[in-house]
């Protein structure tokens, strides 16, 4: 009898590690950058431990992705510019353009960053669902960097992917604030790829670059019209694409909050964004993968709460 009881219990952990979500996180996430930076780094290391903390999520669900490997990279990016990356001798233009401190931390940064988006991605095809606490970085093209983005973590990932045969169909739903330009470039044209950008209209970058659909927001869309257009214009091409799998990129600078987004979304908007996103993709048996993307917000708690909403989101649903 007693026996028994052991194994159900152990049958029951055991179950129970299998339905958690996987959530990629790296003590490097968290760049070092100057005093008085605009760019909220801190939130890549106090996001798990809120997580933790509120019972969101358990210490064994993070895992330490590894550096994507150089072969990998370079289905997305150029020869040429990782070359410039590993000697450093990107020009003071190129640097800028990034907006980071150029260092062999910050290259080792975004490859680390895009072995966990590729890591979820294999996560996501096993258990429906894996989240990346960093990610997202859509600004990044092939040959260079900008918009505090490295590499491109989605397109290297979709581009495994596609490479190994292990995904025919992938569409990737952009609702960063700012149009995901560097991923719109790397696959425009593309039958096997469906890069799909909500954004602000009026916002970085100046220039956008033309996705296979872009859907442009006016300054100061709420919650009412913001999730009326998403409801519109995704199920149907969904539908129609019948992806195999779905990267999320989850920015959450389209808050009102937000000193760089302009729109006039509420936290929670973004959160029954994130909700309707994930209903939609475990009604359809569609695996997700997640990464965080940009928020700007001039508090910072604005930022964690926000960004915590799309996990706990994730949590409820699957």
């Amino acid at each position: 009898m007693g026996l028994g009881i052991r194994e159900s219990k152990n049958r029951d952990i055991l179950q129970k590690q299998n339905r958690m979500i996987r959530i990629a996180f790296a003590p490097v996430y968290a760049y070092p950058l100057p005093a008085g930076h605009r760019f909220p780094m801190e939130k890549y290391s106090l996001l798990p431990q809120q997580l933790v903390y509120e019972g969101t999520a358990e210490e064994s669900q993070f895992y330490r992705p590894q550096p994507i490997s150089e072969d990998l990279l370079l289905l997305a990016h150029s020869a040429t510019y990782w070359q410039k990356l590993q000697e450093q001798t990107l020009s003071e233009k190129e640097v800028r353009a990034i907006g980071f401190p150029m260092s062999p931390l910050l290259v080792e940064r975004g490859r680390t960053i895009a072995g966990g988006t590729l890591a979820s991605a294999y996560h996501a095809l096993e258990r429906g669902i894996g989240m990346n606490a960093a990610g997202g970085t859509h600004h990044a093209y092939r040959d260079r960097g900008e918009g505090f983005c490295v590499f491109n973590d989605i397109a290297i990932a979709a581009s495994v992917l596609l490479a190994r045969g292990e995904v025919r169909r992938i569409f990737i739903l952009d609702l960063d604030v700012h149009q995901g330009n560097g991923t719109a470039s790397i696959f425009q044209g593309s039958e096997q790829v469906f890069t799909f950008s909500m954004h602000g209209e009026r916002n970085y970058p100046l220039r956008k670059e033309k996705s296979h659909l872009d859907i442009g927001l006016q300054d100061h869309t709420g919650d009412s019209e913001y999730l009326k257009m998403l409801d519109t214009h995704l199920p149907p091409l969904l539908d129609t694409f019948q992806p195999d799998i779905l990267f999320y990129q989850a920015g959450v600078d389209i808050l009102d909050t937000d000193r760089l987004g302009r729109l006039a979304v509420s936290r929670e908007g973004c959160r029954r964004r994130d909700t309707y996103v994930f209903e939609w993709c475990r009604r359809h048996r569609l695996p997700v993968v997640v990464t965080m993307g940009g928020g700007y917000s001039p508090k910072l708690t604005d930022i964690l709460e926000a960004h915590a909403n799309t996990f706990r989101a994730a949590s409820a649903v699957f």
